[in-house]
């Protein structure tokens, strides 16, 4: 096992990895921009250095001031975290080459998945269902209008390096398609430097349904169900759930299936995320695989009783998996809370939190970094907390959840609390009828 672990990342995602790492008996290391010297991970963490100034180019993504803070610490391991390096192969193999464990997939595993077209591939060839659409990367914008015309309209285009939203276009007819392919590859090339895009069909009123699955290094893998992640805008999670009202046992074990057999056929080592869009009739496509740990892991862990992040350590550490999977036995809500005002188009509101008061009660967890005098940097994302709610049905877990946002204060900056209190009175959520469309007629009174 382990002794040390340095946390390669920032806020609560740091905090939540430090959590386990001292129940587990392991060492800490923190590491901060100056913008974050007052963050609770700092506070938290058996020790901190400090590797740069606010921006995340020179601070929490300069590989070279990571790997220089894990061997001044003698660190023997290094937890991405979510964004950032997470999913970055450079730096997986980096970790490689100092004889530091990354607590994550391996270089090789991250190119093969990250790249959009060359996970769809790789799909494709595992017998997972995968949406329609180009074989890999489309080589121009003749090859382009081919692929449109062979798949049908409606179509999206789609950054293979892509993520949060960057580089997607949706198209529904050919006379749109050529600024839709300019556009996209000048997003796509200025968000990542890479241009390639790839094409799948539009599914139209699709749910975002992911399946989370854990693999060791011994070849097994298993899932722990699936959380519905519909509620987005511009791409960008907004609250999730587990279980999905609209999965039923049967849909349920089919995605499992699919998800574990993608894993194994990768020989996937560590907890990742297999995420499909499902239509009405419930057919259900391949999207992505992501290769770390997802924002919203903490209401699977309220479902199935069990720690993702401690999980994490023990398959890094060679300790193999039961094999077997978790079904639900409770429903867990989480609602992300944003420095955000909801009355202003969702507009970032850094700034200082004057009063903080956290709910709590029975079934409430809150897992965040930030307090009352705490200054939120403007260079990060402007997630501050997630609230998560857990109870024997989906009715009394969206009830605890009112309660728990009408006792949730935070004053001094904006916060995205207002809408998520609205969103739990909206009858559509209510009766569990939403897809990813759902923003577009949301509107905040």
């Amino acid at each position: 096992m382990f002794k040390k672990i340095l946390i390669a990342n920032r806020g609560e995602i740091a905090l939540r990895v430090i959590r386990t790492c001292r129940e587990m008996g392991i060492k800490t290391v923190a590491v901060y921009s100056t913008a974050d010297a007052e963050s609770l991970h700092v506070r938290f963490a058996d020790e901190a250095v400090c590797i740069g100034p606010p921006a995340s180019s020179e601070s929490y993504l300069k590989m070279s001031n990571i790997i220089s803070a894990a061997e001044i610490t003698n660190a023997d391991a290094i937890h991405p975290g979510y964004g950032f390096l997470s999913e970055n192969a450079k730096f997986s193999n980096l970790c490689e080459e100092h004889n530091i464990k990354f607590i994550g997939a391996s270089g090789r595993m991250i190119d093969q998945m990250g790249d959009k077209a060359n996970a769809k591939s790789t799909m494709i060839a595992a017998g997972v269902p995968c949406v329609p659409g180009s074989e890999g990367v489309i080589v121009d914008f003749e090859d382009c209008k081919k692929v449109a015309i062979e798949t049908g309209y409606p179509v999206m285009l789609k950054a293979s390096a892509g993520g949060g939203g960057k580089g997607m276009r949706a198209v529904w007819k050919p006379e749109d398609l050529l600024d839709a392919w300019d556009s996209a590859r000048y997003e796509s090339k200025a968000a990542f430097g890479n241009d390639d895009m790839y094409m799948e069909k539009l599914i139209e009123e699709p749910r975002h349904i992911e399946i989370q699955i854990v693999g060791d290094s011994f070849g097994k893998a298993c899932h722990l169900s699936e959380r519905d992640c519909s509620i987005q805008r511009r791409h960008q999670k907004l609250t999730e759930e587990t279980p999905s009202p609209f999965m039923t046992d049967e849909l349920r074990e089919q995605m499992g299936t699919a998800a574990v057999k993608a894993a194994e056929y990768i020989k996937y080592e560590g907890a990742g995320t297999v995420e499909f869009l499902v239509d009405k009739h419930r057919n259900f496509f391949f999207m992505e695989m992501n290769t770390r740990i997802q924002v919203e892991h903490p209401i699977t862990e309220e479902v199935v009783n069990y720690d993702l992040i401690r999980e994490q350590i023990l398959v890094a550490a060679g300790v193999p998996i039961s094999g077997k999977n978790y079904y639900p036995k409770m429903h867990s809500i989480e609602c992300r809370i944003n420095a955000e005002d909801p009355y202003s188009n969702f507009r970032p509101a850094p700034g200082k939190i004057t009063t903080f008061h956290a709910p709590g009660g029975h079934g409430i967890r809150i897992d965040t970094h930030v307090y009352a005098g705490y200054m939120i940097p403007p260079n990060y994302d402007s997630m501050i907390a997630k609230l998560i709610t857990t109870a024997q049905t989906r009715e009394e877990a969206i009830n605890k959840m009112k309660r728990a946002l009408d006792e949730f204060v935070i004053e001094g900056v904006k916060t995205t609390i207002p809408f998520h209190r609205q969103l739990m009175d909206h009858p559509d959520y209510i009766a569990g009828n939403y897809t990813t469309k759902f923003m577009e007629d949301f509107v905040m009174k």
